[in-house]
């Protein structure tokens, strides 16, 4: 894997740095929105006060101090943590991270599966409106860049390691039920795969490693401390989405 020194950030990767912190707003607002237990509508205002959720006064939750803008109590997730969670992955990204025509795709699924994570943080479900438009934009935004680039290959990489690790994942659903993984993270890994496909098999299963191994880690801990049982199922999203970062910054 290509990496880039300092000047590669200013020139190549400010203008995506720029354009994630003007749409995170949006994320902390998505967040906010879906964060409802599964079967039941998404939250529209604030849960105190019942202040719209949009982008016209009062604004609840969309600024990084997550306050309602007319009752001000606290709605969403905490303060500045998504805003910090985008800012931190870009920057990182920014400095040691994957080069080349793939870099929107990356930027464009960590839009999406950002708010998604602190969904699962939440209430343990991963929305299709979220992760389902994360893995389009992303096979889009990288057979884009596989096209310009004349070279197919590492698209129909990303497409084969899509569509298998979703399968993956659908097919413990079926086979262990609420002991196998979710829906939603299946179609989360639909992107997940693609993006780590495109830069090869090793980046892949470097990906999955690092969130089975993280997940492993904190269950271990929770456990130690009497903080979960055995039987309590942990959301898996935020394992793919550090598994996946995780997987593209280190040295390939």
């Amino acid at each position: 894997m290509a990496l880039t020194g300092p000047p590669a950030v200013a020139h190549v990767r400010l203008p995506t740095v720029l354009a994630f912190l003007a749409v995170s707003p949006l994320m902390r607002m998505a967040a906010l929105r879906y964060a409802v237990p599964s079967g039941l509508p998404n939250r529209t205002g604030c849960d105190a006060c019942g202040a719209p959720v949009g982008l016209t006064r009062p604004w609840p939750a969309l600024g990084p101090a997550a306050r309602c803008g007319r009752c001000r109590a606290r709605v969403g997730p905490p303060p500045g943590t998504v805003e910090l969670a985008g800012l931190t992955a870009l920057l990182l990204l920014a400095l040691v991270g994957p080069t080349g025509g793939a870099l929107p795709a990356l930027a464009w699924w960590l839009g999406w599966t950002i708010p998604a994570v602190f969904v699962d943080l939440a209430a343990h479900r991963l929305p299709d409106r979220l992760t389902l438009p994360a893995a389009a934009g992303t096979w889009l935004l990288l057979g884009v860049a596989a096209a310009l680039a004349g070279e197919p290959g590492p698209w129909l990489r990303a497409a084969v390691g899509g569509a298998g690790l979703a399968l993956f994942f659908a097919t413990t659903t079926v086979l262990l039920g609420n002991r196998g993984f979710g829906l939603g993270d299946a179609k989360l890994a639909l992107g997940v795969g693609a993006l780590l496909g495109w830069y090869g098999w090793p980046v892949l299963l470097l990906g999955l490693l690092l969130a089975f191994g993280l997940s492993a880690v904190v269950s271990l801990g929770l456990l130690a401390t009497r903080r979960a049982r055995w039987s309590t199922h942990l959301p898996f999203g935020p394992f793919l989405l550090l598994g996946t970062v995780g997987a593209l910054l280190l040295p390939g």
